[in-house]
């Protein structure tokens, strides 16, 4: 399949629109590009930048042809922000590499921490709620905006416990986060919903009180319930269409908040192509069905 005709196309914006994208998977490459696909192309994608660290080969040659027709988000996994031992400063490298390659939408990462400075992990671990974290994490999102030259947007994490020497809530922790880095939010809704259920808060009230103006994404997901004696445990694995009880919180805040970029994210036991886009056009549903009620 001939893919030239990406070059001829206008260059995608340096912002996300507000619209809906899909987490891009290898195994969707052909199909997002091929013009002839039956089902519409969404309006944007979103890529883990960690994938292309390499310095060439295939995953190059299909984000370079992707990339001059959509525009991309990197949503970075690895930079480990809260680590008490600092940021992987070699994945800050690699990042700042891909960013100049491909100027993306829009940067991020995860409210959390992936290991220390002996050892890391592939998991987005949670952080405590105190002033010194506070102090911590804004230093080290303020090393990654120094050193990309643009401001990143840092996404809300799923939690599965709260430390007890916690200072403050999670919001009031986002919202000084915010404040003092000048960053923005990733506001992931499945989250929401999957730390509501383990935590026992109000995922409504939650909802509520983040302000539209900070969220530059949103993003949306499935999880896996696990039931047990004490009563169900979600966990977020990326791996199921995104649950009733996720998009009625997302329309809540549609409804308040008007359009913004919605990625549909999938990353284990990936789906065909038309699954995801599926997701992805009751995303775009909700945003309209919003806005038709605005303009009535």
């Amino acid at each position: 399949m001939d893919y030239t005709i990406a070059s001829k196309r206008t260059p995608p914006p340096t912002i996300l629109p507000p619209s809906v994208g899909i987490g891009l998977k290898p195994q969707h490459y052909e199909a997002l590009l091929d013009p002839d696909y039956p089902t519409s192309p969404p309006e944007w994608v979103e890529v883990h930048p960690q994938n292309y660290f390499g310095d060439g080969g295939p995953p190059h040659r299909w984000l370079t042809a992707i990339s001059e027709i959509f525009p991309v988000s990197f949503h970075s996994v690895g930079l480990s922000l809260g680590s008490a031992d600092g940021l992987n400063v070699h994945d800050l490298d690699r990042l700042a590499a891909l960013c100049d390659r491909y100027p993306p939408a829009a940067v991020s990462d995860h409210l959390s921490f992936s290991g220390n400075a002996h050892n890391r992990f592939a998991d987005l671990l949670p952080i405590p709620y105190t002033y010194g974290a506070l102090d911590h994490f804004a230093g080290e999102v303020g090393k990654v905006q120094d050193r990309l030259k643009r401001t990143i947007l840092i996404e809300n994490p799923s939690r599965y416990l709260a430390y007890r020497g916690d200072e403050m809530s999670e919001i009031e922790f986002i919202d000084r986060l915010l404040a003092r880095t000048g960053c923005g939010l990733l506001f992931d809704i499945n989250n929401v919903e999957v730390s509501s259920t383990n935590l026992g808060f109000s995922a409504d009230a939650y909802i509520d009180a983040i302000c539209a103006d900070q969220v530059g994404e949103i993003h949306l997901a499935g999880h896996v319930v696990e039931q047990h004696d004490s009563g169900p445990l979600l966990i977020d694995d990326h791996g199921s269409r995104v649950t009733p009880s996720t998009w009625d919180l997302y329309r809540r805040f549609i409804e308040r908040a008007g359009p913004k970029p919605t990625l549909i994210e999938w990353d284990t036991d990936v789906p065909q192509y038309d699954v995801l886009m599926s997701e992805a056009a009751k995303a775009t549903a909700v945003m309209r069905g919003v806005c038709d009620v605005v303009a009535a």
